[in-house]
């Protein structure tokens, strides 16, 4: 990807929709899955904005609806923010300011390692490697505006 993006406000660079694709690999068994759709991150009563993704994930041969809603929080210091499921539980904070950011979300046995960055003003990609006793996957979203 080369460099990355530096990113001054995350909230007002994330706005707006984005084509998404990602890739699932599961490390011991060798599957890989996909998922295509887009984000939406509309802005939420309060300040912060709502991401809603939508779209098909393809599972060893089967293809089925999936979607989730985050919410996407000012953080502590400007610019960034504070990601939270749709439910209010914390997930991983987000600061892209110099373009990247690594981030941790323990889940249950499991550890979510999160890599964000940003390649340019319409580009950005997530991979997040998962560790733990009954997983071991990585899952690389990339993502481009629409528009």
């Amino acid at each position: 990807m080369g460099g990355f993006w530096p990113v001054p406000d995350v909230l007002a660079h994330l706005a707006g929709r984005w084509r998404v694709e990602r890739t699932v690999r599961d490390l011991a068994s060798g599957d890989e899955g996909w998922f295509v759709g887009s984000t939406v991150f509309r802005p939420l009563t309060g300040g912060g904005l709502l991401h809603e993704e939508s779209g098909l994930f393809t599972w060893q041969g089967v293809t089925r609806p999936a979607e989730r809603t985050l919410r996407f929080l000012p953080g502590e210091t400007p610019g960034t923010a504070d990601v939270r499921f749709a439910d209010g539980r914390p997930f991983h904070d987000l600061d892209l300011t110099s373009g990247r950011h690594i981030t941790d979300h323990p889940c249950s046995a499991d550890l979510y390692r999160g890599e964000f960055t940003v390649r340019d003003a319409d580009h950005w990609r997530t991979v997040w490697h998962v560790a733990g006793p009954t997983k071991d996957l990585v899952l690389t979203t990339d993502y481009a505006r629409v528009g």
